[in-house]
């Protein structure tokens, strides 16, 4: 992995293609779950330093720190933070790849298998999806559209959200802001409990 501050060059890039990324999520002592973000998987420079949305220009975190759920503009290195807030990070599909049109529909329905065990194991109270393409394909759901969803997965809500990558451009980020902020407000997050 590189050293934080400094972004991987072109060899470390292509050696972390296929990897995986580790959940953040809370450990005892942390505030419960209340949301869980699940990107659509990592990319190779999220893969190569170990840290979720971590490719300059990925809006994220800003947008995450605009819409009220986090006190201060967290770095992606700073990703462990969002435990002692009642949030987590995971994935839908764990591999790493260059652009997520690289995922085959197989492996997203396969994470939404995974995403689906997950939550039953961590009952977050809301699961956040960035990335409506990927719910549909992993959920079957293909009439989706962004924000909240009318299933469920036991007691946990669904939130479908605009993928923050830079290559999402048809997406502003007061539009993203505006929509973290909705689900932020449904799901009673509150950065300094």
């Amino acid at each position: 992995m590189t050293t934080v501050g400094r972004l991987p060059d072109r060899d470390e890039l292509e050696r972390a293609r296929d990897r995986t990324l580790r959940d953040v999520l809370p450990a005892p002592g942390d505030p419960a779950l209340r949301v869980l973000f699940c990107g659509i998987n990592p990319g190779l420079v999220s893969a190569a330093t170990g840290h979720h949305f971590a490719r300059p220009g990925n809006r994220f975190w800003p947008v995450l720190h605009e819409a009220g759920f986090t006190p201060r503009l967290l770095t992606p290195d700073e990703q462990g933070e969002l435990a002692r807030l009642g949030l987590g990070l995971t994935n839908m599909a764990p591999r790493a790849t260059a652009r997520a049109d690289e995922l085959t529909d197989d492996e997203l329905v396969a994470g939404g298998q995974r995403l689906r065990d997950l939550v039953a194991e961590r009952r977050p109270d809301r699961l956040a999806v960035v990335g409506i393409g990927a719910y549909r394909t992993a959920f079957g759901r293909l009439a989706a559209v962004v924000g909240e969803q009318d299933h469920r997965l036991g007691d946990t809500r669904i939130w479908v959200l605009p993928n923050p990558s830079g290559l999402n451009a048809h997406w502003s980020r007061a539009a993203m802001v505006a929509e973290f902020a909705r689900l932020r407000e449904a799901a009673g997050a509150d950065p300094t409990r």
